[in-house]
This record gives C-alpha cells, structure tokens and sequence, in this order.
C-alpha cells in the first residue's frame, strides 16, 4: 500500500505543476519561462567539485550536470542536485527534479517524465535542442534510479 501512496504524491506533485503552468498560460508566455527560470534560481549550489565530466550529462546543447545520492531512508531515496550554464536550463533542471528528488528509484521509474513535460505544455515552446537535452536529462535520471532499483 505504501507504494500505491508514494505515485500519488508524484502524481499529485505533477497536477499543481499542471494547475500551476495552466494558471501561468492564460497571464502569458512569459510568465511560464520566469516560473521555470524561477525553479533554477532556488536549486542549491552545485559545489564546483561536483561539475565534472562525471557528472555531466550528455546529449545537451547547454553544459549540464547531474549529481545523485541515495538516503539511509528506509526505503533509500534518490536526492539529486543539477546546474547548467544556461538559466532556462537549469529552469528545467529544477522543473525534473521537483518531481523526483527524495522519492525511491521504483518512483522514479513509474513515472513517464516525457508525458508530464507534454501534459505541462512547454514542450512546444521550448526549441528542439531545449527539448533533447530534456530528454537527455530524463534519461540520466532513469538510469541512476536503474541502477539503485
């Protein structure tokens, strides 16, 4: 039962963030970019030892990095922290990980992250590198959630 109440609150988190994009479309475009922009002003810093090829993620225009750790939690929970060079990025970086920063990797992998960001409609505003470093970052999230599983 625990798990069936974890995806609801991902599903939860993932229906503000649709009330909230649909509230923002009808004050105008802009006013989606500053709330994404807004998201990556209120991530953590990135600890310069911590922005290396590593952790880098592969498939961007901008420069990203990603950077996990599991808790001692029981179940563990996958905590992430990113930064771009870019700042709608890094926007889109704090956008990912509001939705799956602290849950388990099985949450993380129930979730199908491309369909949220269509359901939040900025996948269209975005131009089509934005949305294949998305893309890319997705990626790396469900590959370090695959490997904790």
């Amino acid at each position: 039962m625990r798990d069936g109440r974890a995806a609801m609150q991902i599903e939860d988190e993932i229906k503000e963030l649709a009330e909230t994009f649909g509230m923002l479309a009808e004050m105008g475009e802009d006013a989606k970019y500053e709330y994404i922009i807004d998201l990556g002003k209120k991530l953590p810093p990135m600890p310069e030892a911590e922005i290396t090829e590593a952790n880098k993620v592969r498939g961007c225009i901008s420069q990203v990095w990603l950077t996990h750790q599991l808790s001692t939690d029981q179940p563990p929970r996958l905590q992430f922290n990113g930064t771009s060079d870019s700042t709608l990025v890094k926007g889109l970086i704090g956008l990912l990980l509001k939705i799956v920063s602290n849950r388990t990797p099985q949450e993380i992998l129930s979730v199908d992250l491309r369909a949220t960001f269509a359901k939040l409609g900025i996948e269209n505003q975005i131009s089509p590198n934005r949305r294949n470093g998305f893309v890319s970052m997705v990626e790396r999230i469900k590959q370090l959630a695959a490997a904790q599983a």
